[in-house]
């Protein structure tokens, strides 16, 4: 018994401390699991709800901004775009400006060197006056020679204003007009004082220091628009023929939309055939400087009617002792501005047919700067004929002075 009993009392002794161990180590064990367990969900809390960095703030930001700006993309677009179209002009408006002060700058100089060495100057080169010049859109001048007579009064009659309507044309709109002629052979011969006569009774010419001759166009060409600048500070300047039949407004709505454009050529473009042939009409006698026979020219526009900008008039005042003159006067001006960066604009309206060619045109909306026929380099007959292609051809009486140039 006595055994049975001290055994009995190890057993619950064992059991006691089995039992205790057995708590404590549950005790422990679910003390570590609940330290694990909360550092297994606090961690990861913690870092997707930690504050973002500076770089994640940023492209949070972004992303948002990204979000809203989607919604304004198409609304924004034209907006850009206009910017863009404000921005390329004023870069055009820019190179205008800095072209036209190189060009004023190197007749500084020219006139400079002059002074200096004593060399001779071209006959209306000017240094820059104190006084601003009146601006004008543009200078016309109508080609014309002394035996043209019929012609000019066929011009005054349709598309070319007369007397205080001239003025106010210059005065409203900016636009000069005169007919174009030089001197003959024979200073102060019959010629001459026809010509002094006509300019007394409608003042509308502008004499040059020019012999005139039909083989002395370029050269004519040349002193015209060294002239012309001198006298009259103008965006562009243009040449047109006495048998060309004109509508001004439409002129100077055309050549408006270039006056941001420096070094612009505006024409009827070509590249005609090179005829070396002797005693055909528009004979090269320097058509070996074109290469091989049957080449053509450079481009360059034809000679009844074109216009120039201003640093291109001035170029030609510059430089005009040292301009090459071919035979024909339209590859003469070509040839002059082939080396330099000019715009060649190339608007068939400066050329249209006579009717019914400009009239169907016209009856479309879309009225012709200039008409004449090509198989007479003008206007076949055209003392008798433009009135008809005036009355065909021309724009609306109100057309000019309404315009805004």
């Amino acid at each position: 018994m006595a055994w049975k009993n001290r055994s009995g009392a190890e057993m619950n002794s064992r059991n006691l401390v089995s039992r205790k161990l057995t708590i404590f180590l549950c005790i422990s064990c679910f003390c570590a699991g609940m330290l694990f367990t909360n550092r297994m969900w606090i961690e990861p809390e913690a870092k997707d709800l930690s504050r973002p960095t500076g770089t994640e703030a940023e492209k949070l930001k972004l992303i948002a901004e990204d979000c809203n700006t989607k919604s304004s993309v198409r609304r924004d677009s034209k907006d850009i775009i206009g910017e863009v179209s404000k921005t390329h002009n004023a870069v055009q408006i820019l190179d205008k400006t800095i072209s036209n002060l190189e060009m004023e700058l190197a007749a500084a100089r020219a006139m400079q060197d002059s002074i200096v060495t004593g060399s001779p100057i071209s006959d209306g080169l000017t240094l820059p006056e104190p006084v601003k010049k009146r601006k004008y859109l543009m200078v016309i001048g109508i080609n014309t020679a002394f035996s043209s007579r019929k012609r000019r009064d066929s011009v005054r009659a349709t598309w070319m204003p007369q007397g205080d309507k001239l003025k106010r044309l210059e005065e409203e709109k900016g636009i000069v007009m005169r007919f174009v002629i030089g001197h003959s052979a024979t200073s102060g011969g019959i010629l001459d004082r026809a010509i002094e006569a006509e300019e007394k009774k409608h003042g509308d010419f502008l004499r040059l220091e020019h012999i005139e001759g039909y083989l002395e166009l370029s050269a004519k060409t040349k002193k015209y628009f060294t002239t012309a600048l001198a006298i009259w500070d103008a965006e562009f300047y243009v040449k047109v023929d006495d048998d060309v039949h004109v509508n001004i407004g439409t002129l100077g709505a055309t050549l408006s939309r270039y006056q941001s454009k420096p070094r612009v050529y505006v024409g009827c473009m070509k590249s005609g055939r090179v005829l070396a042939q002797k005693g055909v009409r528009y004979h090269e006698p320097e058509h070996w400087k074109f290469g091989e026979d049957g080449n053509k020219y450079f481009r360059h526009a034809t000679g009844q009617l074109y216009a120039i900008s201003k640093d291109l008039a001035t170029y030609i005042s510059i430089n005009q002792h040292v301009l090459h003159k071919y035979a024909n006067e339209d590859v003469s001006i070509g040839s002059w501005f082939i080396g330099l960066d000019v715009e060649h604009i190339d608007d068939r309206r400066l050329c249209c047919g006579t009717p019914p060619d400009c009239e169907w045109k016209a009856q479309a909306g879309n009225v012709c700067v200039a008409s004449f026929d090509w198989s007479c380099s003008g206007i076949c007959r055209s003392a008798d004929r433009i009135k008809d292609v005036h009355k065909r051809c021309g724009e609306d009486e109100t057309a000019l002075w309404n315009a805004s140039f």
